[in-house]
């Protein structure tokens, strides 16, 4: 794997590159260095914002200066960090597919050459990696799309799409976790909140975890939106091996 370049982002920020190509590796990488740098506790950092090859380090300049942060910064990227990992944490998201919960649903399965029914059984088959969040709070971009139902995104973006919609733009899909605008194709919707900005913890997911699509009948998505507004559902988390 290259070998990480640490590169001025501002004047309170650097940014380390971990190459070009975007992987799962890489992204272990990035997730296992968040980790590190957070068990250093090194004194100015004050955010680290993962990307697909990325990571972000926003520092006050009052606390530390830009030559000390990159030399602890070179000798902790030295430290073989991807080294041992063994387990994925997978969050297990109920989708309801089609009909109003994902109106697109019929042009991604045409666009394929699919019935709705195989497209559900492909898109909900597999464990989607957590690139990164952004775009919204808590908005996931998830690697590993199966090609067969990768779908361009719509021409004309629509100007609102609810929160809880799951939705194809290209070679990703996510789900929207606040009412936006948006250009994806939308397959089906979660009643579970990703972003909660009343709970302790307002993100639900981080990157570098896992999201698994369970297709629910539409009375399933009801009896859980029900629970989730009451305060009293609680998404299924196991760890894997990955």
């Amino acid at each position: 794997m290259q070998k990480p370049k640490i590169l001025v982002a501002g004047d309170s920020s650097v940014l380390i590159e971990f190459g070009k190509e975007i992987s799962p590796e890489t992204n272990r990488r990035i997730a296992a260095t968040v980790q590190l740098i957070h068990a250093q506790q090194i004194e100015g950092v004050v955010d680290m914002i993962p990307t697909y090859c990325a990571l972000l380090i926003n520092y006050d300049p009052r606390v530390i200066l830009f030559d000390p942060l990159v030399r602890r910064l070179e000798k902790l990227l030295e430290i073989e960090v991807s080294a041992g990992e063994t387990k994925k944490r997978v969050y297990e998201i109920p989708v309801c597919y089609g009909g109003k919960y994902g109106p697109d649903l019929d042009v991604i399965a045409r666009h394929a050459g699919l019935t709705e029914q195989e497209v559900i059984r492909i898109h909900s088959s597999r464990d989607y990696l957590i690139y990164m969040l952004g775009f919204l709070p808590g908005f996931t971009y998830l690697g590993g799309l199966d090609e067969r139902i990768h779908t361009p995104r719509l021409q004309t973006p629509r100007v609102r799409i609810e929160a809880g919609s799951v939705g194809i733009g290209g070679s990703q899909t996510g789900i929207y976790p606040l009412d936006s605008p948006g250009g994806w194709n939308l397959m089906g919707m979660t009643p579970v909140k990703t972003y909660d900005p009343e709970r302790e913890v307002p993100i639900l997911v981080k990157a570098g975890e896992y999201i698994r699509f369970v297709p629910v009948s539409e009375e399933e998505y009801l009896q859980i939106r029900d629970e989730v507004d009451s305060g009293v559902y609680q998404v299924t988390v196991h760890e894997e091996e990955a």
